[in-house]
């Protein structure tokens, strides 16, 4: 079996409080795009052999020991006892730690795959309680449709989000972002205006009010990462946002949009849909 775990973009994100766990609450609109990996999964010939994954593409930072997928085989082994081994080969096209959730989106798959594949018959809401095990941005690659999240991430509200008429840019320049530093420099506090507000709104409104709470701490340490925002306008984006803590930067365009960058060979530049997840659209990869 093969599917192509897709990425996502984050459509605005505040930061609410910090909680006494140490974690934060955040509102964000997850908006999923056509940027993949590919992952296959086949079980082992020998029912006695261990599960591996080989990973290719993109160099894998890490034990690959580690990796998600491998995490979510061995979660549903503890409640499947019967499960058989697999192979796994992952092929890597989104960068790790951009904002993008390549990894989350890599293990929510994992699951969702080895549900199909060995029929274990595990609802949607089971899948994202066994996603929010891996990680806070899993389960919204359960459901993979626009999504109002709250809380770490985990809670999620489906809207309706018609971006048909756009496409999506994604600038990623091989910066890596610390999650933690991205966090050390937030002063969280209650937003002037509701996201879900925000959101619902004509797209040409957001410039003003649609913003990434985690800009003002990354920009201060990579200004790189604000010049590609600036760039992005300048060459007519109707939005332009840091995506998550991570640091891809991503502008909407009019689909007719005409644009001419001139960013450094080793940035990642890609054009990518902007209306999966809104019906019964696949999501492929992109080109």
């Amino acid at each position: 079996m093969i599917s192509f775990p897709n990425a996502k973009i984050n459509l605005g994100l505040q930061i609410l409080n910090k909680r006494q766990d140490g974690y934060h609450d955040l509102a964000t609109v997850f908006q999923p795009v056509s940027f993949c990996d590919a992952l296959e999964i086949l079980p082992a010939e020998d029912k006695a052999a261990e599960t591996t994954i080989e990973v290719s593409g993109l160099k894998w930072e890490g034990d690959t020991t580690n990796n998600l997928c491998l995490k979510a085989y061995r979660l549903l082994k503890k409640e499947f006892p019967w499960l058989p081994p697999v192979k796994m080969f992952l092929h890597k096209t989104i960068p790790m730690g951009a904002g993008l959730g390549g990894g989350s989106s890599n293990g929510a798959f994992t699951l969702k795959m080895l549900n199909e594949l060995f029929n274990l018959r595990l609802d949607r809401q089971q899948l994202i309680t066994y996603a929010l095990s891996l990680g806070s941005d899993c389960p919204f690659f359960i459901v993979n449709k626009p999504c109002m999240a709250y809380g770490r991430g985990e809670l999620l509200e489906e809207i309706t989000l018609n971006l048909s008429g756009y496409r999506v840019v994604i600038v990623y320049p091989g910066i890596f972002v610390s999650t933690a530093d991205a966090f050390s420099g937030i002063t969280p506090r209650p937003p002037q205006k509701a996201l879900k507000e925000i959101i619902s709104r004509p797209v040409e409104t957001w410039k003003d009010d649609l913003k990434n709470d985690f800009e003002s701490t990354i920009f201060r340490a990579f200004p790189e990462l604000e010049n590609i925002k600036n760039e992005l306008y300048r060459q007519g984006a109707v939005y332009a946002s840091l995506s998550g803590s991570g640091s891809t930067v991503f502008g909407l365009f009019l689909e007719n949009a005409g644009c001419r960058f001139a960013f450094p060979e080793q940035y990642l530049v890609k054009w990518l849909s902007a209306g999966i997840g809104n019906s019964d659209e696949k999501i492929t990869p992109g080109t």
